[in-house]
């Protein structure tokens, strides 16, 4: 064991910083990495690291960060612009998952209690995980990404009042209160909690951090001020530090100032957090995984390909199309930092012993570790699987179709992509008489089109079957402003499957594409940033050829 604390605290940061690095490499999220990092480092391996109060305390810090951060960016208005379908999905999965979890629990032959706590930890996904992984896909405004999203905020939600209520109830010693006293007594401090909240919001905090916003330094110390001090308020009140960091972040999540702070403490709460999986890595014996293997591939295969099943039937009831259903079910075939963080709490609440922590665990590294690679994938994936999902969606997706206005019957060019670009080659063919269908894979951009009139339709390129719903027979042009080159290879490929023969334009912002593109017979390469540099270029000669004259 390593004895000097700051010889411990720089072997930690070390190994964690390469191992990261190897996860990185294998397009795996670090939580994997850290956790792998504390089982190599602790007492079952190399015996370098045992619990420590100064671990400990960095580990908790990064747990009241975290909610902190999830307190402060929670955004109702994604749940709103999705519909229902985020609070259906999302707590009629997390009801799905726990009966049926608690039921394999019991099978297994688990006490009601551990059953129960290993089945609502299946339920939860993670939000850090799966947006991220959706972001480097470029998937978060896709109606799969908003809906995914949406539903995972509704879990976050969800995990918190289930840390309410186990750290309300779980403590409390029946003996000298009844029930209906300690429920009361709970209601008694949620309300008085909740209503120091909302003065602060209304009265305090947005004059204050106006004034701090003067300096960014002193603006990030009051957050993280705010943070440990709303987590030792939670504490204090018998409803956990979490808690309180989560409140603490909605105090300030209504203020200006709300993404700037989210945005500067990320990198503070993943390095804080660094040290909780390092800390749940060393608590866990490796002879103890090694007993609890068969549970866990069991649970592992549950959350991998049922969660996903669950989440597809709920959508496909609901009217979304089978595809739809199965990008975003994919967000939830994992577990989460907050199953680890619950876990934990039912170890200290004395609930759990830690062989079950220890297999809570191992299903998240498992869970984490091939979800990623099944997102990463999910539209191959997708294709091979197609043809055994239509029991998932209705004869008609009557979620998914007439989100289309304006006469597309007449239109004689299809333009996938409206955004910045796109919106603008669009408006300039309309200015030249030319009438155009545009596709666009973001719900809200194809209505606000659709509000003024355009023929706009809710669509993702990369989808044959969509194509086959499109009116390919009758356009002269299928111009793509995508400049993604793996799209525009599915559109491409799609295209020829649907037997179109107009011409075709498509975007890139690489020459090497153009090149590759030009190969492939495409009637013109668009290469948005070149193209503009050109023009510009030109307009300053000729500009420069008649000096007396301004052009605009």
């Amino acid at each position: 064991m390593l004895e000097n604390v700051f010889v411990q605290f720089g072997t930690i940061i070390g190994l964690a910083a390469v191992v990261g690095a190897l996860a990185q490499w294998l397009r795996q999220p670090l939580i994997v990495a850290f956790i792998a990092v504390g089982i190599l480092l602790g007492p079952s391996a190399l015996g370098w690291v045992t619990h420590s109060s100064e671990i400990e305390l960095f580990a908790r810090l990064g747990i009241a960060l975290l909610l902190f951060v999830v307190g402060l960016k929670l955004d109702l208005h994604i749940i709103r612009s999705v519909g229902p379908v985020a609070l259906v999905s999302g707590l009629g999965q997390v009801i799905f998952t726990s009966v049926i979890g608690y039921l394999i629990g019991l099978a297994l032959g688990m006490e009601h209690v551990t059953a129960l706590y290993v089945a609502v930890a299946l339920t939860f996904s993670s939000t850090i995980i799966i947006v991220k992984l959706l972001s480097d896909k470029r998937e978060v405004d896709s109606l799969h990404g908003r809906i995914a999203v949406g539903f995972l905020i509704v879990q976050d939600i969800v995990v918190v009042l289930v840390m309410i209520a186990l750290t309300a109830f779980g403590s409390q010693s029946s003996t000298d209160l009844n029930m209906l006293q300690e429920a009361l007594f709970i209601l008694l401090k949620g309300v008085l909690m909740l209503g120091s909240v909302a003065l602060l919001m209304r009265y305090i905090l947005p004059a204050l951090l106006h004034r701090l916003a003067h300096s960014a330094e002193l603006l990030m110390l009051f957050a993280i001020a705010w943070a440990v001090l709303g987590a030792a308020a939670g504490d204090a009140l018998g409803f956990s530090k979490e808690v309180g960091a989560f409140l603490a972040g909605i105090s300030i999540a209504s203020t200006p100032y709300r993404e700037m702070v989210a945005a500067r403490l990320v990198s503070l709460r993943d390095f804080l957090l660094l040290f909780f999986f390092i800390e749940l890595g060393a608590s866990l014996e490796l002879g103890t995984l090694g007993a609890q293997l068969g549970a866990a591939g069991l649970f592992s295969v549950f959350v991998l390909i049922g969660n996903p099943l669950i989440v597809m039937a709920i959508m496909g009831y609901m009217g979304y199309r089978k595809r739809t259903g199965f990008l975003a079910g994919l967000a939830v075939a994992q577990i989460s930092e907050f199953s680890l963080i619950l876990a934990a709490l039912g170890l200290s609440l004395g609930h759990l012993g830690q062989e079950t922590v220890g297999l809570i665990t191992l299903v998240g590294l498992i869970t984490i570790s091939l979800s990623t690679y099944m997102i990463l994938y999910s539209h191959p994936l997708y294709d091979r699987l197609a043809p055994y999902l239509g029991i998932f969606e209705r004869k008609v997706a009557y979620r998914e179709s007439g989100q289309t206005a304006g006469d597309t019957e007449e239109a004689s060019i299809l333009l996938f992509g409206l955004g910045r670009f796109g919106a603008t080659v669009a408006a300039n063919l309309r200015g030249h008489g030319y009438r155009i269908l545009a596709v666009d894979f973001d719900p809200e951009v194809v209505r606000l089109h659709t509000r003024e009139g355009y023929a706009a339709r809710y669509g993702d390129a990369e989808d044959p079957e969509f194509l086959a719903t499109l009116p390919l027979d009758r356009v002269r042009w299928v111009i793509s402003t995508i400049r993604d080159r793996s799209i525009n290879r599915m559109l491409l490929s799609g295209l020829r499957q649907q037997g179109y023969h107009g011409r075709i334009a498509l975007s890139t912002a690489h020459r090497h594409d153009a090149q590759m593109y030009a190969q492939d017979d495409i009637d013109l390469v668009l290469v948005p940033y070149a193209d503009a540099a050109r023009e510009a270029a030109e307009r300053i000669l000729a500009a420069d050829a008649q000096p007396g004259e301004r052009s605009t």
